[in-house]
């Protein structure tokens, strides 16, 4: 038999459809490819895969932006996507999202196409050594030889699949938890020689019927199967000291469950996972600088990475403080200044019912955090009669007229980061998705909104701008191709957190309704305190019903929204390129445009050096037009300038890609 004959199919070829075959067998979903000509094996499997009803296949031309949009989509959907390059730059471009997946434990899987190692060291073109290119920031890297069509190779791309899963995962082969370095980006460098590709079927790795990529779950293989052996649950941490509980980016639900069963207060940042319930503290900035408050902490349990205030480091660090840091995996621990002594991989209150003198501590937090947070919103204008009697007619017109002025007074107001933040933070439902940037408006959001258990995301790893246009796609993406197999919305856990309290006055937003808990009045007892929360929850249901059922449910309503800074905007504008043929998700990118980054105005530098200086090095003043922006991508466009504006803005169902453009002042 000829060589010709022999290899009918490109070894190429053949090495992609093994790996895919095997990737989408262990649960593989999604997978990003920039095109190129060294990966167009890779790249034409991945779409005949999507024909066949394996996978669901993302294209984008520029490497950086595929990256944070694979970040995007395993954020959201919990497992790793995989993203293809050609060889050379491409995969240098893949590095920002490496860095932020390696940082925040995100699970990444890059198949970058490389020349045959014969070819590097001698100027070969766009080739350079891609093996060691992420350092020590992939949790597995292996450089594969460009195949041959020999027996085997088949079985080998399975057991690479196998494993560069596993260990993005943070597991071993059998699905046990590694804790270090635990999930995370996977480098597969994989060598390919002409030719680069041939014709294939598919009918050589499926038996033709169409599988849902949904339906595909790591389990089916071992890997990314979730163990629980039962036995204890974590360290104890007894009762005694006097406690706070943070819970910074990638803390989850379990920072507000432990808070709440050792009945201490809880400080959680905006994208936590546990920015909600009773023993949440807003303002915790101003009350650990408030004599009384931060200067009678004995003890702080950290959750996830904090990242956004000083003060939490600052208390981290004192000498007559407790810390115990907590991840249940990762790279590194939070150590700031190195002082921590504990770090614990899983902790469980002290089941012992608190003192009384316990209950006044977790009370006095959230009463005085409530205090705070009310006195930054805008002083209400005292109340105005309506001069309408109850029979609905007018009967002083003088009164009416001054009622009518207010409220035209009150939607015509000019738009504040506060009121933007709030307004957001109110329009999002718990079906929904918040990405913030990392802008001044995701620190304006945690000094002030409410508890809501709403899935909110930012890029903290390391908390840069890079690929957030990319990121809020991949995770809208994600949440709205799954929405159809959520469970009907009358089974959902309650819209809104029972312990929140009003953002907006006179707000009729969904977050806007009175809390049913509050630690200035006596509490009710416990059955009664239950009784009112069921009946809390029964009504909250029975709302967001009519509210799904008017607007055509969870599957075909839910939206992403991002709320970034305009260079944010601007440093990833690349991302909007989305092709014909791709997914246009419901996402609104809210643009708060102040026309630079004022971020930097908060530096101590910006009050001694010489301002034009400041403005051209730091503030970076831009003056782009958005809108032509918006339509030169193809997206959808809004502006809003006062407070009415905003609420229509946000009210409006988005139906594809869409920009609101938001002024604000410097």
């Amino acid at each position: 038999m000829s060589a010709g004959e022999r290899f009918e199919t490109a070894p190429a070829t053949a090495y992609s459809v093994a790996l895919f075959d095997a990737l989408t067998a262990a649960g593989v979903t999604d997978v990003v490819v920039a095109p190129g000509s060294r990966s167009q094996a890779l790249a034409l499997a991945a779409a005949e895969f999507e024909r066949l009803g394996r996978l669901r296949l993302h294209v984008r031309i520029d490497e950086r932006g595929a990256g944070f949009l694979a970040l995007g989509l395993a954020v959201e959907r919990g497992r790793p996507a995989v993203v293809v390059t050609t060889s050379g730059t491409a995969v240098a471009n893949l590095h920002p999202a490496v860095l932020e997946a390696h940082h925040s434990g995100v699970p990444l899987v890059l198949v970058t196409s490389d020349r045959p190692a014969e070819m590097r060291g001698i100027r070969s073109n766009q080739t350079t050594m891609q093996p060691g290119i992420f350092a020590g920031a992939v949790r597995l890297e292996r450089d594969v030889t460009a195949p041959e069509g020999a027996p085997g190779e088949a079985a080998a791309a399975e057991r690479l699949a196998r494993e560069a899963l596993a260990a993005a995962l943070g597991r071993d082969l059998d699905g046990g938890i590694i804790a270090h370095p635990g999930p995370g980006p996977v480098h597969v460098n994989l060598q390919l020689r002409e030719p680069l590709s041939s014709a294939w079927s598919g009918s050589s790795s499926d038996d033709g019927a169409s599988r849902d990529p949904a339906a595909s779950s790591g389990s089916e293989s071992g890997v990314g199967a979730s163990r629980n052996p039962g036995g204890p649950t974590g360290a104890l941490i007894a009762r005694g000291p006097r406690t706070v509980v943070v819970a910074g980016a990638g803390a989850g639900p379990e920072a507000e469950a432990f808070a709440r069963a050792g009945d201490w207060p809880l400080i959680a940042e905006v994208t936590s996972g546990a920015h909600f319930g009773p023993n949440l503290v807003v303002a915790y900035r101003e009350l650990l600088r408030e004599p009384g408050f931060g200067d009678q902490v004995q003890r702080v349990v950290v959750f996830g990475h904090p990242t956004l205030s000083r003060e939490v480091p600052a208390l981290v660090q004192r000498d007559d403080v407790e810390s115990i840091v907590v991840a249940p995996s990762g790279v590194e621990w939070f150590n700031p200044g190195r002082r921590v002594r504990r770090f614990e991989r899983a902790v469980h209150a002290d089941p012992a019912s608190p003192t009384p003198d316990e209950r006044a501590w977790v009370r006095r937090w959230v009463h005085a955090s409530r205090i705070v947070v009310d006195a930054g919103l805008p002083t209400a204008p005292p109340p105005v009669s309506p001069g309408i009697d109850e029979t609905g007619h007018v009967h002083d017109f003088e009164a009416h007229r001054e009622f009518m002025r207010a409220q035209l007074d009150g939607v015509r107001a000019p738009i504040t980061r506060r009121m933007l933040v709030d307004a957001v933070w109110a329009a999002t439902w718990p079906h929904d998705r918040l990405v913030f940037g990392a802008s001044r408006l995701i620190r304006d959001a945690d000094r002030a909104v409410p508890g809501r258990r709403i899935a909110a995301h930012a890029n903290r790893g390391l908390a840069g701008i890079d690929g957030t246009v990319a990121t809020a796609l991949g995770i809208a993406i994600a949440s709205q191709l799954d929405a159809s197999a959520e469970e009907p919305v009358d089974e959902r856990p309650a819209k809104e957190d029972a312990s929140r309290v009003q953002p907006q006055p006179g707000s009729q937003t969904p977050a806007s309704r009175s809390s049913t808990h509050s630690d200035s009045a006596p509490r009710p007892a416990g059955g009664e305190l239950a009784a009112m929360l069921a009946a809390a929850e029964q009504v909250e249901r029975s709302i967001a019903a009519s509210a799904e059922a008017s607007r055509g449910g969870a599957a075909d309503s839910s939206t992403t929204r991002a709320l970034i800074g305009d260079l944010t905007l601007l440093h990833d504008v690349g991302s909007m390129l989305i092709g014909a043929g791709e997914a246009r998700p419901r996402l609104l990118v809210i643009v708060g445009n102040d026309g630079g980054g004022t971020i930097f105005d908060s530096l101590e530098v910006a009050g001694t050096a010489p301002t034009d200086a400041f403005d051209r090095v730091q503030y970076t003043p831009q003056h782009v037009d958005v809108a032509a922006l918006a339509t030169a991508y193809g997206w959808g466009y809004l502006r809003a300038t006062t407070r009415g504006e905003l609420d229509e803005a946000l009210a409006k169902r988005v139906e594809g890609p869409t920009i609101l453009e938001v002024p604000l002042p410097r």
